[in-house]
């Protein structure tokens, strides 16, 4: 908390600040100035939260430099000064709800007790202002959350909240709907949310415009603009604010929808934003699409096969590398021509395309790193299409580069290591499982992998799961206290123990040295 001292005495200012142990009574830091006009200047820069002050000083006596105060800082909590017992002092003073009046000369204790009641006066205000703030917020959240059904299904209690938030609407009050989703699975801590949403609305002010919000499940935010109609440069400032600040997102996309007049038409510009980002997947993290948007033409149209993921199967069992590198060009710039197809679709033809990759791997006895177990989920969870198209690209090069380097494989050792690519999830794996999947008996296969690969079937085994748990620890997406359960463990400190074997690291200090 913050004191200024305002005296035109530089002997009684530097006395009061000498008599009293300020941080025994909560106030972390003095500021002092020498009249009214110097007292302004200062509460202006450093804000104080009390005010001890003369009553008659030159330029601007105190009564008159808190009347200007209080339209600076309406919160300010007074207390005068004065070696004058002049009761039309005293009735200014009290006007301006000053907690104390202490007659000059000044005693420490009286000093000191009028602060202490002017730093709980203080605290109170914030406290009710905070709470007031709290309730004013939930409530536009409400109302926000209202907007993004259709008007007349709430109208009523539409009605209810735009009274009660005393807000400016009218039937002509142009509303725009603005739509982001982020690549968070949390929700953002209150404290963090109101702040955005508040430095929004006071960036917004600049242009006559006000704004309600409302966080809708985990990873969208949902904003309402309303006030004036923004020209073109404004918009392209607002835009710009928006990715700023939601820049802390690791990924995030936005959507503005169409502007209409009118509340009752609030939800219309939210549909025409959420179809907007729905195509925002097929367009770079961080991009801002609104109805003026213009998406770059291309002068070469690309299309694709009636069946690509065989076309695709089929180049890869032929070992084509060239010409499924330009099969992969020619479905990027696909895909980027045509943003209006629906994410799932894509999602749904590379799920085929990386099952041709494991299929195609199977057909040559090839072993490749990753399996087909996660990949609903890995799809399910990806944010942007560049994203997913370099899974499959990544992928296609490890295909071929382990297509190159690794001579053909027993056929038995390939089933083996199949298996183990398939099962390695379930903590109850056996010895005999996998001896059961290829015909052979328990000791028969240990002693055939041994000398085929140098290893021992749990050596190989334990190394497959910690190579899956280090890919999942550079994703932060993933929990730590949930990969152990994905690589096939059930006890979190056991696979603890066994990854810091593996690699010298805990799970959490290789996470960090990932980052």
């Amino acid at each position: 908390m913050k004191l200024l001292i305002v005296d035109d005495e530089e002997l009684t200012r530097t006395g009061v600040i000498s008599s009293i142990d300020w941080q025994s009574i909560g106030i972390q830091e003095v500021l002092q100035a020498d009249d009214g006009i110097n007292g302004i200047e200062m509460a202006r820069v450093h804000r104080p939260d009390i005010v001890l002050c003369d009553v008659r000083m030159p330029r601007l006596d105190g009564i008159a430099m808190l009347e200007q105060l209080e339209e600076i800082l309406p919160d300010i909590v007074p207390v005068f000064m004065s070696g004058y017992s002049d009761k039309e002092y005293l009735k200014a003073a009290i006007k301006l709800k000053a907690v104390n009046y202490i007659e000059k000369p000044l005693n420490p204790v009286e000093i000191r007790d009028a602060i202490m009641e002017a730093r709980d006066l203080c605290l109170e205000k914030k406290r009710t202002r905070q709470n007031a703030s709290i309730h004013s917020m939930e409530s536009a959240s409400r109302l926000a959350l209202l907007l993004t059904q259709p008007f007349a299904h709430a109208k009523e209690s539409i009605d209810q909240l735009i009274a009660e938030l005393s807000l400016s609407i009218s039937n002509t009050t142009p509303f725009t709907a603005i739509v982001l989703k982020t690549d968070t699975e949390e929700e953002l801590p209150l404290s963090e949310a109101n702040a955005m949403f508040l430095s929004v609305r006071e960036f917004l002010k600049t242009f006559h415009i006000d704004c309600i919000f409302a966080e809708k499940r985990v990873q969208y935010m949902v904003y309402f603009l309303f006030g004036s109609t923004p020209g073109a440069a404004v918009r392209k400032s607002i835009e710009e604010f928006f990715c700023n600040l939601y820049s802390r997102c690791t990924r995030f996309c936005i959507a503005a929808g169409d502007t209409v007049t009118g509340i009752s038409r609030a939800y219309q510009s939210y549909t025409s934003a959420v179809i907007s980002l729905q195509s925002s997947f097929f367009f770079p993290t961080g991009t801002f699409l609104s109805p003026f948007y213009q998406a770059p033409v291309s002068e070469t149209a690309a299309e694709l096969s009636a069946s690509p993921e065989n076309e695709f199967l089929t180049l890869l069992t032929e070992k084509n590398k060239e010409k499924a590198k330009a099969f992969l060009d020619n479905l990027f710039l696909y895909y980027n021509q045509n943003q209006n197809i629906l994410p799932n679709q894509a999602k749904d033809l590379y799920y085929k395309l990386f099952r041709a990759l494991d299929n195609a791997a199977r057909q040559l006895k090839l072993t490749l790193s990753d399996t087909q177990e996660n990949l609903i989920d890995t799809l399910e969870k990806i944010f942007s299409y560049n994203e997913m198209h370099q899974k499959l690209v990544k992928k296609t090069e490890i295909f071929f580069q382990t297509a190159v380097s690794t001579e053909e494989e027993n056929s038995t050792i390939f089933l083996i290591k199949d298996y183990i690519g398939q099962k390695y999830m379930n903590e109850t794996l056996s010895v005999k499982d996998i001896s059961d999947h290829v015909f052979l008996s328990t000791s028969y296969v240990c002693t055939f992998f041994k000398n085929e690969t140098g290893q021992t079937l749990n050596q190989y085994l334990t190394e497959y799961r910690m190579e899956k748990a280090k890919q999942l620890l550079s994703d932060p997406r993933y929990k730590i206290t949930d990969i152990s359960s994905r690589v096939g463990y059930s006890d979190g400190n056991y696979f603890g123990k066994s990854f810091k074997k593996y690699t010298g690291f805990s799970p959490s200090e290789y996470r960090e040295k990932m980052s």
